[in-house]
């Protein structure tokens, strides 16, 4: 499993990504991979899946996802799986999670380590203020977050139409250069520009990650749009338990 920390002396969040090949997965049971399995609530460790918690400090405080722009308090969370698509955390051990397959997972934490969040961005909750209800919900100053793009779907296939642009443009018409014609009717959007427009107009400027397509690299990654019918993958973040409150 890939541990991804963003270097800065003063940093004690801790980021966990979890890829194809380490197999934070749900909704698909390969014998050689660890699998998470969907029930009506929330994901549940299958098979091998414990040796996915033996990184954990606890079970993570997963989300129903639902494309939106609602930000959990992942610290008043018990065994409640909350509608949302975003949330926080500020005790030590508290792991913020989402699952994704093209969407992109956006990680936060701030310089003294004290908080952190994880936002589940594809384009509609992007386009409804996902990245935004999560920096009011961090309550920081914007300039001490730092913000790690995980991987998603890339601009040289993520095809849309005429309505995912137009829901941009109505936000900031500069936005238009995220998008690139392609076939008539379609657009190429990029999504992790669209990500890093949103963070910078919020006053976020420590940007890390961004680029890697789950679309086009199928060893590592899921891909929602390239298969249909596949798995998920995880991103997870948490407060150190030796971090200072």
């Amino acid at each position: 499993q890939d541990a991804l920390q963003l270097v800065d002396d003063a940093l004690m969040a801790q980021l966990r990504m979890g890829d194809r090949l380490a197999g934070v997965i749900i909704n698909t049971v390969p014998k050689d991979q660890l699998t998470f399995v969907e029930t009506d609530t929330k994901p549940f460790l299958k098979q091998q899946g414990v040796k996915v918690l033996a990184v954990l400090p606890q079970e993570p405080k997963w989300l129903r996802q639902v494309h939106g722009s609602a930000v959990a308090d992942a610290d008043a969370l018990a065994m409640e799986t909350p509608e949302a698509d975003a949330s926080v955390a500020r005790l030590p051990g508290i792991v913020c999670a989402v699952l994704i397959a093209d969407c992109v997972p956006v990680l936060f934490t701030n310089r003294g380590g004290s908080v952190v969040a994880i936002a589940h961005a594809g384009w509609r909750g992007l386009a409804g203020g996902v990245i935004e209800r999560s920096l009011a919900a961090i309550g920081e100053p914007p300039g001490d977050l730092l913000a790690y793009l995980g991987p998603g779907i890339g601009p040289r296939v993520f095809e849309v139409g005429p309505d995912v642009r137009d829901a941009f443009l109505a936000n900031d018409p500069r936005d238009a250069a995220a998008f690139a014609p392609h076939v008539p009717g379609k657009w190429l959007a990029n999504l992790f520009m669209l990500i890093d427009r949103r963070l910078r107009r919020a006053g976020v400027h420590h940007l890390f990650g961004g680029g890697t397509c789950t679309y086009s690299d199928p060893s590592r990654f899921f891909s929602y749009r390239r298969d249909s019918t596949t798995g998920r993958m995880a991103a997870l973040i948490w407060r150190d338990a030796a971090a200072p409150a």
